[in-house]
């Protein structure tokens, strides 16, 4: 052993996602290994960490530590420095350092570890069936946090003070919860109560599981608090608890979630790739889109998934819900708690107030919910994952790290982006990262504006940050535009179909020259014309440029035109072939007549009439003239069903359209394919559909032809369709493409707050001048 005098102290300290994992303990194991004194404290900007000792040895130490970190941790920086010796005997865990910091990543809830479900499956733990067992390596992390740094009493276990036994394995180095914070056993953590829809306690502990289980046994609807809110739970073969649960809840026809017990369960009713079977299995637990099998209709009934060939499925992403899954043995719908639109319900009263009239009974704890949070959804395309709802699971972890994006905020300070009023969320730009909120969901009331304005405060809190230029959607309209409106910081203003665009390149880390292919249902543009097929080109340097749209229709009635795809429809034909478009066979069959003088007399007048150039209502337009939906009841219902219509059909069959250039832009024209596919009676609904769907993709590839630009992003809610983007993709890479699409992030509005920050930072990087 070298001389003492010889000896050296260095100062840790580590910034990344290494609060909650497990990090302390393992620097303390680590440290021991290489032989060093010290101590390892968290603090609010990540890890602090001073080791003394032979410097070989600090050099293996430090060496070791981003190789043999915990499985879920993420080591953004470590920076070293020499201080002076102090001649410490033995390594420490300390408490943490409350200094203020720039920042620290929160680990995300994770579903429970296998170490912990042999516990709770073991009669002989003392964990045993206990529906909140957790270590380091699973559990709740973001929906229980306050503040930071990590610590017990920074988050709503504060409520919960450890018993003796539960002391010992919190302090132990030797043991798998050695400083998890929110370690619990059935004796001083969070306890079970089931009760009526007046708040009457029923049972409590392992009963409340048993009388919960005889309860959806029964056909009755349960509300469960979950890990990120409320979850209403009922048979998924049971037809008439079903029919209760949409009369109730206001959600007639969009499919709800299902609740499985193992993988193999899954595969029994759905067609499962490996990618979609490590997608169920992750320890994020999301929601993944599936094929169904036929014979899944033995167990699963119609009315989960109305008219659809698919199902939403899950495994158990909590105890409490591994115990009442395995306990029930049969797949469950577990859908949002809340009446449609609204927010998922968090606390005990709320759900009582809001859910009394739907639920007959609550599964609730004493464990407080401290933010909502929605279960991520995902589907597969081109056998890779695509992100649609980002929340529990992925949230809060950043979204990407940029070398424009340090540029940028280095320059001009912090970035908030506060997305569209749909599929909400919100991203924040600060210290070269781009962190996202949960989704939010539709700014539609109060209560939604209200959960909004809590994660931005949230986000910047976490982050410790005043951000110094505020971006929003044009739509002057939007909530989050008129919350922007109220602040005192520099704001921007950036389009809808550019914020898409820019999402798409954000995810690929890309500010090169590029075409973006931005294809949704409604943005606002300042030509009063809303948009929704557009081709924006990016000259890699300071403009976006509309180059290319959709031909544009009226939308009798305006917003109605959104739930009823016979007024698109209308619309449509109207464009073609003026007044007699309203005697065709199909308008009369979805139309009185009176309703189609009302029609004449707004088309005519364009009264409440307005032009759009948006794809999703030429599907919703497609979907009506071939006789599949007349009136949806959720966004995107009538693409769905010709979506689905189309499956199974192998051709590439396409119907004519014209590509005309109107001044330095080009209009793709649709009116020879819908008339071709009106009067195509000689293929069936099917081949038609998937005509339609070739036809498209020929139009996406005769403007790129035409623009020349290799790079093209697709982004927009209309590439959440399977089939439209496989082979659009395929399509343009035939032609020598170079095709980028979304994985991480979503391609609808819940990218578009990313799109917007990235779109600043871009901009600044050319030193264009944001906002006023």
């Amino acid at each position: 052993m070298r001389p003492e005098m010889e000896s050296e102290r260095q100062q840790v300290e580590i910034t990344g996602l290494v609060q909650g994992v497990g990090f302390r303990p393992f620097v303390y194991h680590l440290a021991r290994e290489c032989k060093l004194d010290g101590w390892v404290a968290n603090h609010s900007g990540g890890v602090r960490i001073e080791v003394e000792g032979d410097p070989l040895d600090i050099d293996k130490f430090l060496r070791r530590l981003p190789e043999e970190k915990p499985p879920h941790s993420q080591i953004l920086s470590i920076h070293t420095k020499l201080v002076p010796f102090q001649g410490n005997r033995g390594f420490e865990i300390h408490e943490s350092d409350k200094s203020k910091v720039k920042s620290t990543l929160i680990l995300p809830d994770l579903a429970p570890c296998d170490h912990c479900l042999a516990e709770l499956a073991d009669p002989k733990d003392r964990r045993h069936n206990y529906p909140f067992i957790n270590c380091t390596l699973c559990g709740p992390r973001f929906s229980i946090i306050d503040k930071l740094p990590y610590d017990r009493t920074n988050t709503s276990m504060s409520a919960f003070t450890l018993c003796d036994d539960c002391r010992k394995e919190y302090k132990d180095p030797a043991n798998r919860r050695f400083h998890t914070e929110p370690n619990a056993c059935p004796k001083c953590g969070p306890q079970l109560q089931l009760c009526d829809a007046h708040g009457n306690i029923l049972a409590s502990s392992n009963e409340a599981l048993d009388r919960t289980l005889a309860a959806v046994s029964k056909g009755q609807i349960v509300a469960l608090k979950g890990v990120g809110g409320f979850q209403l739970l009922v048979d998924a073969a049971d037809g008439q608890a079903l029919e209760r649960l949409r009369k109730r809840k206001k959600r007639p026809h969009k499919p709800f979630a299902l609740l499985y017990p193992s993988l193999e369960a899954v595969q029994k009713d759905c067609k499962v790739s490996k990618v979609e079977a490590d997608l169920l299995v992750s320890r994020e637990r999301p929601i993944v889109i599936l094929e169904a099998k036929a014979e899944a209709r033995k167990r699963i009934h119609s009315l989960v998934a109305p008219d659809s060939p698919e199902l939403g499925v899950m495994l158990p992403a909590s105890p409490l819900h591994q115990l009442l899954i395995q306990k029930f043995g049969a797949p469950l719908v577990a859908t949002s708690g809340n009446l449609a639109e609204e927010p998922i319900c968090i606390e005990n009263d709320e759900a009582l107030e809001r859910l009394g009239k739907i639920a007959d009974c609550f599964l609730m704890h004493d464990r407080k919910i401290l933010r909502h949070l929605d279960d991520s959804v995902l589907r597969v395309i081109e056998n890779r994952p695509l992100m649609l709802r980002r929340a529990r699971g992925f949230a809060p972890l950043p979204l990407m790290r940029s070398q424009i994006a340090q540029q940028a905020t280095e320059s001009l300070g912090s970035y908030l982006g506060v997305g569209a009023d749909q599929k909400n969320t919100v991203a924040l730009s600060h210290s070269g990262w781009i962190y996202s909120s949960q989704h939010i969901g539709d700014l539609e009331n109060a209560a939604s504006v209200e959960r909004f304005d809590q994660a931005i405060g949230e986000l910047t809190g976490f982050q410790q940050c005043e951000p110094q230029t505020l971006i929003h959607d044009l739509h002057p309209g939007y909530n989050s535009h008129r919350w922007v409106q109220k602040k005192s910081a520099t704001k921007l203003g950036v389009q809808h179909h550019t914020a898409h665009f820019f999402s798409c390149m954000a995810e690929h880390n890309y500010i090169g020259p590029a075409l973006g292919i931005c294809w949704d249902g409604t943005g606002y543009d300042i030509d009063g014309v809303i948009r929704g097929g557009e081709f924006l080109y990016w000259n890699g340097d300071s403009s976006v440029e509309n180059i290319a749209s959709l031909r544009t229709f009226p939308l009798p009635g305006g917003e109605k035109a959104v739930r009823e795809p016979r007024r698109a429809a209308a619309g449509l034909l109207y464009e073609i072939s003026g007044f007699v478009a309203l005697q065709h066979h199909l308008l009369k069959r979805y139309f009185s007549r009176g309703e189609r003088r009302n029609l004449a007399t707004m088309l005519k007048g364009q009264i409440n009439s307005p032009r759009c150039s948006s794809a999703g209502r030429l599907f919703d337009a497609v979907a009506a003239l071939l006789g599949l939906n007349s009136h949806t009841s959720y966004e995107g219902q009538a693409a769905e069903a010709l979506e689905h219509s189309a499956r199974g059909i192998q051709s590439h069959d396409a119907y004519p359209f014209n590509l005309q250039q109107q001044g330095h832009r080009w209009q793709l024209d649709w009116a020879p394919s819908v008339s071709a596919l009106i009067y195509d009676e000689g293929k069936s609904l099917p081949q038609r559909a998937v005509a339609f769907h070739n036809t498209l993709a020929q139009m996406i590839l005769t403007v790129a032809r035409e623009i020349a630009e290799p790079r093209v992003f697709l982004s927009g809610g209309v590439f959440q369709n399977k089939l439209l983007t496989e082979t659009v993709a395929t399509l343009l890479r035939q032609n020598n493409f170079t095709v980028h699409s979304h994985s991480q992030i979503p391609p609808n509005d819940g990218g578009i707050a990313l799109g917007q920050v990235y779109y600043a930072h871009c901009m600044a990087a050319a030193s264009q001048p944001l906002g006023g």
